[in-house]
């Protein structure tokens, strides 16, 4: 349905909601939002099946979202993964995904130009309307208040109005700029490579990360190298780096590429003979780095919101539960009329991130001194046990009522985090 029949349906009234972009945190929303009954219009500049960079891999975090939007037989078909083998240092361990009360112990390997069109469409048949080809131009202002965007597609421009706008447009939200949203560039953000080669281990059981990583003159560098196998001929191969390396502006991401596919085991079957086709890279903004993000009839979610988890890179997970999050603070604030319940949509984010993104920040600064990284990657890679504990803080799997090391020790950590916080505010 195009944006004019759409507007024309509803009387050229205003629609509840206005989601801009179609991806993970945006098809959530309007799956949440739909669902409740409200009436949500979907814009999305390109059209499916559409390709993004990203590793395509699935944690039990992303899993969980996904099963709860009703979607756990369409994932089946998909290739699904028991864990993580990491290797460092000549070492490698195998690691099953944790026990976990809300989450699954499996993961999913899906390109995105599958999983994005999957899970817009089931957002469309919850009843939101998704519009594809319909670029947000402009935002719409009345009294200094967002009040919807004009939109551009093949049928010209369109202007759609609604109660309360939501910006979902990823990493390079151009939309979100002409409204005042910026990334703070104090916070650590990454940056990825990827590209699909074929090969014949593309149904492993594992998702693979190497973490020693080096430049050119052979130090360790934050961040790590990756193959996802597929399930359909392909194993997606890639290399996310932090910009907490003192070697950041140097440091050529296709160059990277070329040395880690040069290091990869024999047992992958990968070359550049196997390639699919040209490597893509982008930024990710990390650890709730754009702001603002929440305004008087606005919320900013997903990765235009610097989502992204800082300890491993991993954005799809955090994009839908802000989607879903943030579906439950609109919808008390169309259901109330009033819109101060949106701004408890920031304290939500906060509680729920923010002592745990404050940690990865501090945590990926330190290992941005190579001495740190090497350390590090040694003591893990040569302790199954601490190796777990590694991956249960780092993928998010913590237990809030267990009383296990990782946990403890994550407890542990954020109190001495907050007390030096607290001191350092105190006296500075």
């Amino acid at each position: 349905m195009s944006a004019q029949k759409y507007a024309s349906k509803v009387n050229n009234l205003p629609v509840d909601v206005l989601i801009i972009g179609a991806g993970p945190s945006g098809a959530s929303c309007a799956y949440w939002l739909a669902r409740a009954g409200y009436q949500v219009v979907v814009v999305e500049k390109k059209r499916f099946p559409r390709e993004k960079t990203c590793g395509d891999g699935l944690t039990p975090r992303s899993v969980r979202q996904l099963e709860d939007m009703g979607l756990s037989s369409q994932l089946s078909s998909f290739h699904r993964f028991n864990g993580l083998r990491t290797i460092a240092h000549g070492k490698s361990l195998e690691l099953p995904w944790p026990y976990h009360e809300d989450f699954p112990s499996y993961g999913y390997v899906i390109a995105r130009s599958h999983l994005d069109e999957l899970v817009a469409k089931n957002a469309q048949a919850a009843g939101a309307v998704v519009l594809q080809g319909h670029e947000a131009i402009s935002p719409i202002f009345s009294d200094n208040k967002l009040q919807g965007a004009t939109i551009r597609s093949d049928e010209g421009l369109q202007d759609i109005t609604a109660r309360l706008t939501v910006v979902a447009e990823g990493a390079n939200s151009r939309f979100g700029r002409l409204i005042g949203i910026s990334r703070n560039k104090n916070f650590p953000h990454g940056i990825a490579i990827r590209g699909y080669f074929n090969s014949a281990q593309d149904k492993e059981p594992w998702v693979e990360s190497h973490l020693d990583l080096r430049d050119k003159d052979g130090n360790s560098l934050p961040g790590y190298g990756w193959l996802f196998p597929l399930g359909d001929g392909r194993v997606n191969v890639g290399v996310g780096i932090l910009s907490t390396s003192s070697r950041w502006k140097d440091l050529n991401t296709s160059h990277l590429m070329q040395a880690f596919l040069s290091q990869i085991p024999s047992f992958w079957q990968i070359s550049p003979d196997s390639s699919c086709g040209a490597a893509k890279g982008g930024h990710l903004p990390m650890g709730l780095s754009v702001g603002p993000r929440v305004g008087e009839n606005f919320v900013v979610i997903g990765d235009a919101a610097g989502t992204t988890n800082p300890f491993n890179g991993e954005g799809i997970a955090y994009a839908y539960e802000t989607g879903r999050l943030s579906a439950f603070y609109l919808s008390k604030t169309l259901a109330t009329n009033k819109n101060y319940a949106l701004y408890e949509y920031e304290q939500a984010l906060q509680n729920y991130y923010g002592l745990y993104y404050s940690m990865a920040r501090t945590f990926v600064k330190a290992i941005g001194n190579p001495k740190v990284m090497s350390g590090l990657t040694k003591l893990a890679i040569n302790n199954r046990y601490i190796m777990n504990q590694v991956v249960n803080v780092m993928a998010n799997l913590l237990r809030p009522q267990s009383i296990s090391s990782s946990e403890i020790t994550y407890s542990l950590a954020a109190n001495a985090f907050l007390l030096k916080s607290k001191i350092f505010k105190e006296f500075n």
